[in-house]
């Protein structure tokens, strides 16, 4: 079997794909992708990790629950979006491989053993994998927010991919909340979207060079005022170092450009 592909893939808003919208359907596309993403490799997939924008911590932290719970982290959305399942179950040896890996490459980490899933993991994946059958673990974000962090993590984590390992980063491409909602404009996203894919398409070294310094890009900060839902994108890419690259999945929501990765 070869190395797994990487994947940086939008999440969307809360429950978005699990509710009704106006104007109706301004999610289904990317519904449609997540539901499709890993259909050529779903039979090679042995086990599922996610780095998520939605867990930040001091210290790298590695879901060790072999019953994760789900984290109902958004708010204000209809009674049913609370009642959502995605019964996976946890890996605790693969959390402890990370751990050992990332601690043995100098990055510190610890498996937590009470955390559950937050929606930047089970909402994307209940769309992908509905029937939860891949043990899955989640890895936090460093607070720090450090892109040569988030990078060298994704290197330490590349060899998990020839045993049969995805590795998802569940983010967003554009994450300005307050313009994706209508409270103001959407500013910039054409704009950071073209860089941010011509970036992603370069050699390896090249695109690597490009994300450590990625808010020096066009409209960067207007994109994301806080990184945290690009971070996932620098993981996944440092999996992926040395190899190419395809823009997976890309469309204009709710007046912003979004774009997914695959790394290869």
């Amino acid at each position: 079997m070869s190395a797994l592909p990487t994947f940086f893939i939008p999440h969307g808003g809360g429950p978005c794909f699990f509710m009704e919208w106006n104007p109706k359907g301004v999610w289904d596309g990317m519904a449609q992708y997540l539901k499709c993403f890993a259909d050529d490799i779903r039979n090679d997939i042995k086990s599922i990790i996610v780095i998520s924008a939605h867990w930040e911590e001091d210290i790298i932290k590695v879901t060790g629950n072999p019953d994760p719970e789900l984290i109902y982290d958004y708010y204000g959305f209809p009674p049913h979006t609370y009642d959502l399942k995605w019964p996976a179950q946890g890996k605790r040896d693969l959390a402890n491989q990370v751990s050992s890996t990332l601690n043995n490459g100098g990055i510190e980490c610890m498996v937590d053993e009470d955390r559950g899933f937050d929606h930047g993991v089970f909402i994307p994946l209940l769309l992908a994998f509905p029937k939860a059958g891949i043990p899955t673990i989640q890895i936090s974000l460093c607070s720090n927010l450090s892109p040569e962090m988030h990078l060298q993590i994704g290197r330490l984590l590349k060899p998990l991919r020839d045993e049969g390992v995805l590795i998802i980063g569940s983010g967003m491409s554009y994450h300005d909340v307050g313009a994706l909602m209508g409270r103001k404009d959407v500013a910039g996203s054409d704009e950071f979207d073209t860089w941010l894919s011509d970036s992603i398409l370069l050699p390896s070294a090249e695109r690597e060079e490009r994300l450590l310094n990625w808010s020096t890009a066009p409209s960067a900060r207007l994109c994301h005022p806080r990184e945290e839902h690009l971070l996932p994108l620098h993981v996944v890419a440092g999996a992926a170092t040395g190899g190419k690259s395809i823009i997976d999945y890309n469309e204009t929501v709710l007046g912003a450009r979004i774009s997914a990765y695959q790394f290869r």
